[in-house]
């Protein structure tokens, strides 16, 4: 069962929730939904949902359909209960995640969402404690932009010699180019990435405003920062390898072979075709900047981050920036890369 589903079927079985006159959704239905939700987002309510509801179960709350006063009780908890794996009490993103979850089980089971005014009343008193306090989860994390000052040092670490360095650096290279997130990056085929005398013509599925972007990416000035030609790199060492067609992006391991079987008490595991996945691409990103001695916190959102925020710089048109990379018109999370960028080339204070 995956976990969406699991979302759908725990609150239509939620003992004492529900009365026989509630629908339970269809198989078909609950696959839709799915299909609508990204991946990591299905992973992230179906845990949030599974911890409400166990949580429910200790205090002896109804989880479905929940009132609001147990939506405020339990974001209170979470407000002052610490994680195991941290310590800490929840964040408030997640708590803002958890309310969604909470809000998304309903809408499956065909119910109406409860009220989360009270508890959106507690969350902003809870931010406000830890912003007095000076608390660093007071604040929205956010990726180290890979701009291409950085992304030239992360390159230079690798061994380009090497398959796997061929592979690491077309990823850097390309998913800064096409500002893809890792679960794009890694969805790419050989065949999605058609080399033109101007460039790279690539077709990105964009998860989050479910399309695809045809993005052109031009030949680079500096042939050891060209994302063109690591990609002609990587096809060109695949096809010696006997991989012509398939994902772009696949497992190798530390002998330099391609896509070897992984097993886990032996079950094979794994995409069948060797697909890095997205943590694994991630973790490119993060082990080059940690071999360049880079500061702060990167993350396979760096590629995106950066290339928003170097093209913000160099003065490009603020639509085009946005449709190149896949962000929806007036994106607020875009127009937040560009509010950091600007608040020190469009200072209101300079002149002054």
């Amino acid at each position: 069962m995956s976990q969406s589903s699991e979302i759908a079927v725990r609150a239509n079985g939620s003992s004492g929730a529900l009365d026989n006159r509630t629908p339970a959704l269809s198989g078909a239905a609950r696959a839709a939904l799915e299909a609508g939700t990204a991946d990591s987002t299905r992973r992230a309510y179906s845990a949030d949902w599974r911890a409400f509801t166990d949580w429910c179960t200790t205090v002896d709350l109804a989880p479905l359909p929940a009132t609001p006063e147990t939506v405020v009780e339990y974001v209170t908890h979470l407000t002052t209960t610490p994680r195991p794996k941290t310590g800490r009490p929840y964040s408030p993103s997640s708590i803002e995640r958890t309310i969604a979850a909470i809000r998304t089980a309903h809408t499956a089971a065909n119910l109406t969402p409860p009220s989360t005014k009270g508890a959106r009343i507690v969350l902003r008193g809870y931010r406000d404690r830890l912003a007095r306090a000076k608390d660093p989860a007071a604040r929205t994390r956010k990726a180290q932009p890979a701009v291409p000052e950085a992304l030239r040092v992360m390159v230079g670490t690798l061994d380009r010699t090497t398959l796997i360095g061929k592979r690491d650096a077309a990823l850097l290279l390309l998913g800064y180019a096409t500002a893809a997130r890792v679960s794009e990056l890694v969805a790419l085929d050989l065949a999605d990435v058609v080399e033109t005398e101007q460039g790279i013509d690539a077709q990105v599925y964009r998860r989050k405003i479910k399309s695809f972007t045809d993005t052109a990416v031009p030949y680079g000035s500096n042939p050891a920062t060209c994302p063109v030609r690591a990609v002609r790199a990587l096809r060109d060492a695949l096809a010696e390898a006997g991989r012509t067609d398939g994902p772009l992006f696949v497992r190798i391991d530390r002998h330099g072979r391609l896509a070897p079987p992984m097993y886990r008490q032996g079950v094979s595991i794994g995409d069948p075709a060797g697909r890095l996945t997205p943590q694994a691409a991630a973790q490119v990103v993060e082990k080059s900047a940690e071999a360049a001695d880079l500061e702060g916190e990167w993350s396979g959102h760096s590629l995106r981050r950066g290339f928003a925020t170097a093209a913000r710089k160099a003065g490009h048109d603020l639509v085009r920036i946005g449709r190149h990379g896949g962000w929806a018109d007036g994106s607020k999370a875009l127009l937040g890369y560009f509010e950091d960028e600007d608040r020190w080339e469009e200072n209101p204070v300079a002149g002054l």
